[in-house]
């Protein structure tokens, strides 16, 4: 079963702990000096937050797979439409290693597909841009 995932840009990452535990009851699966996760199954939702991107805000939107297979489905069907995707292999993001695939909705949002498969001890590294005229974000933010 996929689960959506969001990723927001913050500018306090204590304050943003503080406040988003409080809202969903749980403290974050994952908490490091610049990034926190939660992975909840009330809503079925990856809620990432981070202090790497260059303004706060909603950095980016996805669907997380369980498996290479729904992975293989959505990128499939991104392409199957038409659109421009960014496949990645075996990449390092969010102190995970995940496979992925990027693409712009028609208004620009950012969507990213992916499933992981491993922890990675480092954050990761910048990536760059689906579409030339995006800005350069953190490296979830393709």
């Amino acid at each position: 079963m996929k689960r959506l995932h969001v990723h927001i840009a913050v500018d306090d990452l204590t304050r943003s702990v503080g406040f988003y535990s409080t809202l969903f009851n749980a403290a974050p699966s994952v908490l490091k000096d610049d990034y926190a996760k939660w992975m909840l199954d009330d809503p079925r939702v990856n809620l990432a937050i981070s202090t790497r991107a260059h303004a706060a805000g909603v950095d980016h939107l996805g669907i997380q797979a369980e498996t290479s297979e729904e992975l293989a489905e959505l990128a499939a069907r991104l392409k199957g439409a038409g659109e421009i995707t960014r496949d990645q292999e075996a990449t390092t993001c969010c102190y995970a290693q995940s496979d992925k695939s990027w693409v712009n909705d028609p208004t620009g949002v950012r969507w990213e597909t992916f499933y992981t498969f491993a922890d990675a001890t480092t954050y990761g590294e910048d990536e760059p841009a689906v579409s030339p005229a995006a800005s350069k974000q953190a490296c979830c933010a393709a």
